[in-house]
């Protein structure tokens, strides 16, 4: 029991402290001025600037409350941003303002410019954003075509010439296929461990209902098959249901088979078929995130099939967690069953209905 909850607060924090998606920068160099605009999540951005500050981060969802918060920090922003020409660091004028969320599911949006003039004779320019634990995009257009490069939080950029219209370092030319494999491979695994708690709890949910490695396996590979397909019709456009619909059913699937765990102690057929109904949901979940990442027109098929290669390395990893913290040592007693399955069990649904209301209300 102390076991699971330690699994349950441990996905609970590591989710709070990653994001994936949230952020995206970019950067116009035009007539010897340069104009860039960082959109990303007001109310994560805020916190983290009262956090840095000293000052207990508040819950704040009101988009005009949040663009006071924001613009009140502006000295401690400053210090995780760097504009560079030449290695020369640059001040720009900022300004911040904050949108309300779009629906639901969604958070305020913070929109930030920092504008200015280049320097004369500046060769390069680069940049370096650590507000953000993730990977994000950073766009940059100079004349031409935009040159995107994914850079991780508080990482600095290749160098961007500005003497002929996007002509950039080695570094920022586009991505091979195995780097795209490699990078959306991670951006799907991170997207179960630590970020998606709830299809973290849905994969744990499977795991407790029976002791047999092939109850396990059925149930793993209906859901696999399941969000496969739809996150593929999904990302084709083929699909498209609205988030505020998506999201609080995703919740009563978790909470479904957390609450049938303490009534049911073997696998059932109709246990497969609903799995595999749940995990339509999920993909549509899963493309959700994806969409926000923006896939590379050139590698489409491989970066769709790399995030979903990496989403099952992610809940292969959360059963593997599951067996090591209590199923190697447990599963064989007598016990089990009353003293992990429905205590964990019940904890998951508590914590899907909340989900559930939270989710259809806000």
């Amino acid at each position: 029991m102390k076991s699971i909850a330690i699994l349950l607060l441990l996905c609970g924090a590591l989710t709070q402290a990653h994001e994936i998606g949230t952020s995206r920068v970019s950067a116009i160099l035009k007539n010897k001025t340069y104009d860039i605009e960082v959109v990303t999540d007001a109310a994560a951005l805020a916190e983290k600037l009262e956090t840095v500050a000293g000052r207990d981060p508040g819950s704040i969802t009101d988009a005009a409350r949040l663009q006071i918060v924001l613009t009140a920090f502006d000295t401690d922003f400053r210090r995780r941003v760097k504009i560079m020409f030449d290695g020369i660091e640059v001040r720009p004028e900022i300004t911040y303002s904050a949108a309300p969320a779009v629906d639901r599911n969604s958070a305020p949006a913070a929109t930030i410019h920092l504008t200015g003039k280049i320097p004369a004779d500046a060769r390069r320019f680069s940049w370096s954003y650590a507000w953000t634990f993730a990977t994000y995009a950073l766009t940059v257009q100079n004349g031409g075509a935009p040159v995107t490069e994914w850079l991780e939080g508080g990482q600095g950029s290749a160098p961007v010439s500005l003497s002929s219209p996007q002509v950039s370092a080695p570094q920022a030319a586009p991505e091979s296929r195995m780097t795209t494999i490699s990078r959306y491979l991670q951006l799907g695994f991170t997207h179960i461990v630590p970020s998606g708690l709830d299809h973290m709890l849905f994969v744990v949910g499977i795991y407790l209902l029976s002791r047999r490695a092939r109850d396990v396996l059925w149930q793993v590979s209906a859901f696999t098959v399941a969000h496969s397909i739809t996150l593929g019709l999904s990302m084709y456009g083929l699909v498209a249901i609205a988030p505020r619909i998506v999201e609080p059913m995703i919740a009563i699937s978790i909470a479904y088979v957390a609450i049938e765990n303490i009534f049911l102690s073997e696998l059932k057929a109709w246990r497969v078929a609903l799995v595999f109904a749940f995990g339509l949901l999920h993909g549509l979940g899963f493309a959700g995130a994806l969409k926000e990442l923006t896939l590379p027109r050139a590698e489409f098929m491989t970066a769709l099939v790399a995030f979903n290669m990496g989403v099952e390395a992610g809940q292969l990893a959360v059963i593997a967690a599951a067996f090591l913290l209590f199923g190697w040592q447990c599963s064989h007693q007598s016990w089990y069953r009353r003293r992990i399955v429905v205590p964990a069990s019940s904890m998951i649904a508590c914590m899907a209905v909340y989900w559930t209301v939270e989710r259809l209300i806000l």
